[in-house]
C-alpha cells in the first residue's frame, strides 16, 4: 500500500489508499466484476435492534445503521466517541467522487489545518463491549476482522495507516462499490479496511458530500461541518 506522509507531522495520514492506487484499482475492479455488483453480499435490516446514527451535517442529514451484531468492538467504539460528543464540530477532511468521503479526525475542527487526517482519540481512552473494557492503546482499537461485510455504496468503513491495529476515530463512506478494500480480498489489494455501518436515510446528502469541490489533496474548498452525531439504541 502507498501512503502520503506529511511535511508536518511524523504521523501517516489516515486513509484507505491513495487517489493514484485507488484509481488503479477501479479500473482493474471494472473489467472483472459483473454487472450486478451493486448488490450486496450481505443485507443488514434495523429489524436486529442495531443502534441508530443520525449525522446532522451543515449541508443535510443523514443515518446510518451501525452493525453492532456482527461488528461489537468497532460499533461500541463510535458509539463511545459519538456519546462523548468527540464528533460535533468537526469536518470532512477527504472527499473523492466516486470513491469515498472520510471523517473523524479530531484535528479537522480547524478545516484549514494541514495536519487533518492524522489525529485519533486519547491513547489510553477506553470505551465498554458489554462488560469488557477495551482500551485504546496509542489511540488505537483493535482490528476487527471477523465478518465479510463488502465496502458497498453507502457502507462506513474504518480508516487506517496501514499497519495493524491502527484504526482509531476516522472512518469513511463509500460512494462506490470498492471491493478492493475487503480485508479478505488480497487478491485486489493489501488494503483491509472492515465495513460496521451502512447509511439507511439521506444518501442524497452523502452523495452531494461526495461531488464536492475540492483542492489537490481533496480536501473540499468549501469546508463541510459535522454539527452533530446522536446514536439511538
Amino acid at each position: 500500500i502507498i501512503f502520503f506522509f506529511s511535511i508536518f507531522a511524523d504521523r501517516i495520514p489516515i486513509q484507505p489508499c491513495t487517489h493514484h492506487m485507488m484509481a488503479m484499482m477501479l479500473r482493474r475492479i471494472t473489467r472483472r466484476l459483473p454487472s450486478n455488483t451493486a448488490l450486496s453480499k450481505a443485507f443488514f435490516s434495523t429489524s436486529n435492534g442495531n443502534p441508530i446514527a443520525t449525522f446532522e451535517t451543515s449541508v443535510g442529514t443523514f443515518k446510518a445503521e451501525l452493525f453492532e451484531d456482527k461488528m461489537p468492538i468497532t460499533s461500541a467504539n463510535f458509539v463511545d466517541l459519538a456519546e462523548s460528543g468527540y464528533y460535533d464540530g468537526l469536518h470532512f477532511h477527504r472527499t473523492i467522487q466516486n470513491f469515498m468521503i472520510q471523517f473523524g479526525c479530531p484535528v479537522s475542527k480547524d478545516p484549514a489545518s494541514p495536519m487533518c487526517g492524522t489525529g485519533g482519540p486519547q491513547p489510553g481512552s477506553s470505551f465498554m463491549v458489554g462488560e469488557e473494557k477495551i482500551v485504546r492503546q496509542d489511540g488505537n482499537i483493535p482490528d476487527e476482522f471477523e465478518a465479510e461485510i463488502t465496502n458497498e455504496p453507502m457502507t462506513l468503513s474504518m480508516a487506517n495507516t496501514g499497519r495493524p491495529n491502527s484504526g482509531g476515530s476516522q472512518f469513511f463512506i463509500n460512494t462506490n462499490h470498492n471491493e478492493f478494500l475487503d480485508f479478505w480480498r488480497s487478491d485486489l489489494s493489501p488494503s483491509k479496511h472492515p465495513v460496521f455501518g451502512k447509511v439507511i436515510e439521506g444518501t442524497e446528502v452523502v452523495t452531494a458530500i461526495s461531488q464536492t469541490a475540492t483542492n489537490p489533496s481533496d480536501k473540499p474548498l468549501e469546508p463541510i461541518e459535522m454539527l452533530s452525531v446522536k446514536v439511538e439504541k
